[in-house]
């Protein structure tokens, strides 16, 4: 069970947040803590608009801040988080990250209204938008070595769903929902959701997601093996903000090591990763973390991790 925390942390209160869009889906979202740091700042002469991030004890959040577009991606946001996502994984303090989205949805993917074909123009390039942008940002979330939890607080659409999914663990609201849209304009998933998708669900369920472009709601999900869990949406603050405090007491290093070889395992023979996990162990086995851990255990006290290898 997930412990309950304090609500002065950064899901002081959990309310609706109505805006206004062309969707007509709605949903719920954390709001912002009163207590939380201000936005971290991106190189001079740069702001972030559509990306807030705030530091707690041990962990940051990283919030989609575009919640009139349900948080559909422009190429200035797509920017604004991989900074952010980048700083948590240089800040020494920082040792997991949670990301959620603000207002009614957690993310609609890419905001097509910038990638519409101009009459008698050429079509536009949508391999070049994943290559510079949803292709990076996909693989700094898988290479990250420290947990990410996501907070799916919506509607997850196109993209959305894969972010997500790259995420480590996903828990969502049960009002929310997970929609792989792009078969409805002739596109196809992308940002890993071919990749991850047969591999959470089986090959019948990813088949049927992504041809009909059906919307999956968050308990089936959870009961496809999709997700991690499902919450109630007043929970969904609790829980995931207990959940990102719990994992950034833990043996920092040793959880990146976990997601390395959770990584190289879908690539891998079985003897392949029988050497990669020895080689693994053998590190791990080599930190102050394992020794505190057995320390703790024989002592009969809980441990005090510092997260370093």
């Amino acid at each position: 069970m997930v412990p309950t925390v304090d609500r002065t942390g950064f899901f002081r209160e959990l309310s609706i947040e109505r805006t206004v869009n062309s969707s007509g889906i709605d949903g719920r979202a954390p709001v912002h803590g009163k207590e939380a740091e201000p936005a971290l700042a991106l190189p001079e002469g740069e702001s972030m608009d559509f990306i807030e991030v705030s530091r707690h004890p041990g962990w940051h959040a990283i919030v989609l801040n575009r919640p009139e577009r349900l948080n559909a991606f422009n190429d200035a946001m797509h920017r604004e988080l991989r900074t952010s996502l980048e700083q948590a994984a240089e800040d020494a303090q920082c040792r997991a990250v949670l990301l959620t989205g603000r207002g009614r949805g957690f993310c609609a993917g890419q905001d097509l209204t910038s990638r519409v074909p101009a009459p008698g123009g050429p079509p536009p390039d949508l391999g070049a938008t994943v290559e510079e942008f949803y292709n990076p940002l996909i693989r700094q979330l898988r290479a990250m070595r420290k947990p990410v939890v996501c907070a799916v607080n919506g509607v997850a659409a196109g993209a959305g769903v894969s972010i997500a999914l790259a995420c480590d663990i996903v828990v969502a609201a049960r009002s929310a929902t997970f929609v792989l849209s792009f078969a409805r304009l002739g596109l196809i998933p992308d940002s890993g959701g071919t990749f991850h998708l047969p591999r959470l669900v089986g090959d019948a369920r990813a088949r049927g997601l992504a041809l009909l472009g059906e919307p999956l709601p968050a308990e089936r999900a959870e009961a496809w093996g999709l997700i991690w869990k499902t919450v109630d949406d007043e929970r969904l603050g609790q829980e995931t903000e207990a959940l990102v405090t719990h994992l950034a007491a833990q043996p920092t290093f040793g959880l990146g090591q976990i997601k390395r070889a959770l990584n190289a395992s879908g690539d891998n023979t079985l003897d392949a990763q029988l050497d990669l996990e020895r080689d693994l162990m053998r590190r791990a086995g080599q930190t102050a973390d394992y020794a505190e851990g057995v320390a703790a255990f024989v002592e009969k006290r809980a441990p005090r991790f510092d997260g370093r290898g």
